[in-house]
C-alpha cells in the first residue's frame, strides 16, 4: 500500500474511532451484535462447549452488566428522591402548574396502560398463541372455581382496597428505601416536595434544598461513571442471554413472542400518534431524539437504569423544562408500565390456553383491570414481571405449568417492553410539559 493510502486509511480509522467514542448508541449497537455472536457460538445451537462451561462463561461475561446495574441501583433512591423534591420545589411559585402536570400525567398513564392491557388481551384471544404449545393430552384442572362461581370477587377487591391504598404511604421511608420499594420512595418524595410548595418561609428551607441539590449532583456523578461500563455491560448481558436460551428456543415460541411484539409495536405507534397530535413533534424527529434511550433500555431491561439519560434527553432534545422533566421522568419510570401490562395480559391468557382453561369475558375484564393496577408502581428492574404474573395466575386459578415457556423468553420480551415503556415516559414529557418556545 502506498504511503498516501496508508495515511488516508489511518485518518479514516481515526475518524471512525472518534465517531464511535462520542456516540453511546453506536457503542451499544456494536456491543449488542458482538454479544449476540458470542452467545450463539458458546450456546446450545452450536454445541461447541458443554452446558456447565457455558453457564460459567455467561456469569463472567455478565459481570460488567451486574456492576453497571448495581451502580445505578446504588444511587437510584437518592436520585429519584432528589429529582422529585427539587422538581416540585421549583414549582413553588406556580402551584397551579404542578396540579396540571400531575393531573395530566395521571390521565396519560391510566389511559395508555388500560389501552395496552386491553390490546394485549384482545390479541391473545384472537390469535390464540397458546394452542401452538402442547404440554399434555388433556386440559389441566382449574385450581379454583370460575369467576361466576365465586361469591363476589368485586366485593373482595373493594374490601382489600383500603389497606392497599393506606400502604402507599410509607410508615418508614428509610426501610422502604432499603427494601428498594420504589413507589414508597416516590410517594414520600412527593410529600416532601409538596411541603416545599406549601411552606410560607422558603428562605428557611434553603439549606434543605441545597442538601437535595448536592445529593442529586453526587448521584449523577456516580451515574456518569456507570455509563462508561455501558458497552461492556450490554455485550456481556446479551452474550449470557443468547448462550442460555439459544436461537432455536425462541423459534419454538414464535407465536407467543410475535403476539407480544406486535402488541408493543401497536403501542409504540400510539405513542407516535400522540406525539404528532398532542406533542406537536414529527414522529421521525422524536424517534431520532429518543433512540439512544430506547437502545440502552432495551439492552439493560431496566427503565430505572436509563432514568438519568431520559431526563437529559427530555430537557435537551424534547424541549421539556428542567423542573418538569425532574418531576415527570421519575414518576413515569415508576408508574408508567403500559408495555408491561400488555405483555402480562398476553402471558396470562397464553398460559391459560396452554392449560386448556377457558376464561369468561368477565374474567378477562377483571384480569385487564388487575394488570393495570399491578403494573402501576411495579419496580423498573429486570424480572419483576414474572413475580406479578405468578400472583395473577394463582389469583385466577390458572395452572402455572405453562409459565416455564414464558420464563424461557422473558428476558427478550423484557428488553422489548422496557424500550417501549421508556418511549412512553419521554412521550409524556413532550406531550405534558413541552416548552412552547422550543416548538
Amino acid at each position: 500500500m502506498a504511503e498516501p493510502d496508508r495515511i488516508r486509511t489511518r485518518h479514516l480509522r481515526g475518524k471512525l474511532q472518534s465517531w464511535i467514542r462520542n456516540r453511546l448508541w453506536a457503542q451499544v449497537l456494536i456491543a449488542l451484535a458482538l454479544g449476540g455472536v458470542t452467545g450463539t457460538l458458546i450456546g446450545p445451537d452450536f454445541d461447541l462447549v458443554d452446558a456447565e462451561t457455558t453457564e460459567l462463561a455467561g456469569r463472567w461475561l455478565a459481570l460488567p452488566g451486574g456492576l453497571f446495574l448495581n451502580l445505578i441501583q446504588m444511587v437510584l433512591m437518592p436520585l429519584v428522591a432528589a429529582s422529585i423534591v427539587l422538581g416540585l420545589a421549583a414549582g413553588a411559585s406556580d402551584p397551579d402548574k404542578l396540579r396540571r402536570l400531575g393531573g395530566r400525567l395521571a390521565a396519560y398513564i391510566g389511559t395508555t396502560t388500560l389501552f395496552a392491557a386491553t390490546l394485549g388481551a384482545t390479541l391473545a384471544l384472537w390469535i390464540r398463541p397458546g394452542q401452538s404449545v402442547i404440554v399434555g393430552e388433556v386440559p389441566m384442572p382449574r385450581l379454583k372455581p370460575d369467576l361466576a362461581e365465586l361469591s363476589d370477587p368485586l366485593a373482595d377487591a373493594a374490601a382489600a382496597a383500603p389497606d392497599l391504598i393506606a400502604r402507599l404511604v410509607p410508615s418508614n421511608p428509610l426501610a422502604a428505601a432499603a427494601n428498594s420499594e420504589m413507589l414508597a420512595v416516590v410517594v414520600f418524595s412527593i410529600f416532601v416536595g409538596l411541603a416545599f410548595v406549601a411552606s410560607s418561609n422558603q428562605a428557611r428551607l434553603a439549606p434543605l434544598r441545597q442538601l437535595f441539590e448536592a445529593m442529586l449532583e453526587v448521584s449523577m456523578t456516580v451515574v456518569k461513571w456507570a455509563m462508561y461500563l455501558t458497552p461492556f455491560a450490554v455485550f456481556g448481558l446479551t452474550a449470557q442471554l443468547v448462550a442460555r436460551m439459544g436461537v432455536s428456543a425462541i423459534t419454538t415460541l414464535a407465536a407467543y413472542v410475535g403476539v407480544v411484539l406486535a402488541g408493543l409495536a401497536v403501542l409504540l405507534v400510539l405513542y407516535l400518534v400522540l406525539i404528532a397530535i398532542l406533542g406537536r413533534m414529527a414522529p421521525g424527529k422524536f424517534l431520532a431524539a429518543v433512540f439512544p434511550v430506547q437502545l440502552l433500555a432495551f439492552s439493560t431491561s431496566s427503565s430505572a437504569a436509563v432514568m438519568p439519560l431520559s431526563m437529559e434527553t427530555a430537557r435537551n432534545r424534547l424541549g421539556t423544562p428542567g423542573d418538569s422533566a425532574s418531576f415527570i421522568i421519575p414518576l413515569a419510570a415508576t408508574t408508567n408500565m403500559a408495555g408491561t401490562a400488555l405483555y402480562q395480559a398476553v402471558a396470562v391468557i397464553f398460559v391459560a390456553q396452554i392449560a386448556g382453561v377457558t376464561l369468561s369475558p368477565p374474567e378477562v375484564a377483571l384480569i385487564v383491570l388487575s394488570l393495570v393496577a399491578a403494573s402501576i408502581g411495579a419496580p423498573g428492574a429486570p424480572g419483576v414481571s414474572i413475580a406479578i404474573l405468578s400472583g395473577m395466575l394463582a389469583s385466577f386459578g390458572i395452572p402455572a405449568e405453562g409459565l416455564v415457556f414464558v420464563i424461557g423468553v422473558d428476558r427478550l420480551l423484557d428488553m422489548s417492553r422496557t424500550a417501549v415503556n421508556v418511549t412512553g415516559d419521554l412521550a409524556a414529557c413532550r406531550i405534558i410539559a413541552r416548552d412552547p418556545a422550543t416548538g
